[in-house]
Parts: structure tokens; sequence; C-alpha cells
């Protein structure tokens, strides 16, 4: 049985969730992090000295990254599955946009996020959101345009790259405060991913 440490509303965490749902993997998950604490105790320290969540325990096998934590899962588990393909050359091109969702897109979205969601309205900063959504907006455009005339984001069929882009999308459909412009591209893509039973039971449920 795979273990996953880390709490059920963090994005990165949902992403693995999703991620073993698609794959039909069972798995125990353990609340950490924020209110639940254990992820700066010693024990869940030695296991991932980050003390960040989420983290995998398959064995005696320990892997933390999400998007490490979902390639691993893919090859161990499903190694000629559509998720990760196989093919070279579509598989960097599913793999560029996890490298992307975190070098480029999460630190843009997250304060957008922390702002709207975990931010109490009498304490947000109104221009500092503004200008940080502005800026998330510019990166969905990017993915707007990439999905012309496309199902998915890499090749015919669903992979990693949906899931760790639909995560976060779920947070930028889902702030209500949020004046968003019409990406229709965006936008048929993300009901479309909405649809998979991994959305919905680990990255639909409300935001917190």
């Amino acid at each position: 049985m795979i273990t996953i440490w880390g709490r059920a509303n963090s994005v990165n965490v949902q992403k693995v969730l999703w991620g073993c749902e698609e794959l039909n993997l069972p798995f125990d998950r353990i609340d950490a992090g924020m209110q639940y604490g254990r992820n700066n105790e010693s024990g869940y320290l030695a296991m991932n000295p980050t003390g960040r969540v989420p983290t995998v325990v398959d064995g005696d096998f320990v892997l933390w990254e999400s998007n490490s934590i979902l390639r691993y899962l893919a090859m161990q588990y499903a190694p000629h599955n559509a998720l990760y393909p196989s093919d070279p050359k579509t598989r960097a091109s599913a793999d560029r946009w996890l490298d992307w969702s975190l070098s480029t897109l999460q630190p843009a979205e997250r304060p957008v996020f922390w702002g709207y969601v975990r931010t109490p309205a009498a304490e947000r900063n109104a221009a500092q959101l503004a200008a940080a959504a502005s800026e998330t907006e510019k990166l969905w455009r990017v993915i707007d345009t990439h999905l012309k005339d496309r199902d998915y984001l890499e090749g015919n069929a669903f992979t990693l790259a949906d899931i760790v882009i639909g995560a976060y999308a779920r947070r930028w459909f889902g702030i209500t405060e949020l004046v968003r412009p019409a990406l229709p591209d965006l936008e048929r893509w993300y009901i479309g991913v909405t649809q998979r039973a991994g959305f919905q039971r680990h990255v639909a449920p409300a935001l917190s």
C-alpha cells in the first residue's frame, strides 16, 4: 500500500491523489501540513528534509516533490500507460509543462490563491492582488493558445501534464472574485478535465 503524507487541500497533494486515481492505485493518506502539523516533526523530516508535502512512501522507497512522485508512480506501476508517454518527444513535451508549472505558473499563481482564499478580505492588498492576477492571466493565455485545436496538452491522450496544469486551473477558475478574460480553448479543455473521476474526487472540493 502506498502512503501519501499531506493535507487534502494542498494543490501538490491533489496532483498526486489525482494521479493515483488515474492509475487505479490504492493508497493511504495521512494528514500533514498547516493545521495538521507533523511535517516539522523529526520523523517526517527524516523522510523529507524540506518539511513540505506531499511525501510518498512505497515500501522502503520514500520520495518527495509532487511532479517527481507522479513520474515515479506512472513509470513504476503503468510503464505503458499513455499517462506518461514512452515516446521520447511526447514525454519531453509533457515534461516541460510539469517543469513550467513549478518554475513559472506556481510562483505566479500562489499570491493570487493565498490572497483571495487564505487571507481575510479586510487584510488583502488590492493593488498587489490585481498585479499578481494580471501576471497569472498572461500565463493562462499561453496555455489557451497552445490548446487551440488540441484536446489535451500533449499528444492525443490525457497525460501527467493535464493533471498538473489542471490542478492549478482549478484554482484559477475557482476563485470567484477574479475577473477572468474569455479564454475559450482553455475553458473547453478545463471543462473536459473536470469530468474525470480523479479531478472530481480530489481537486473539485471547495478551495480552502
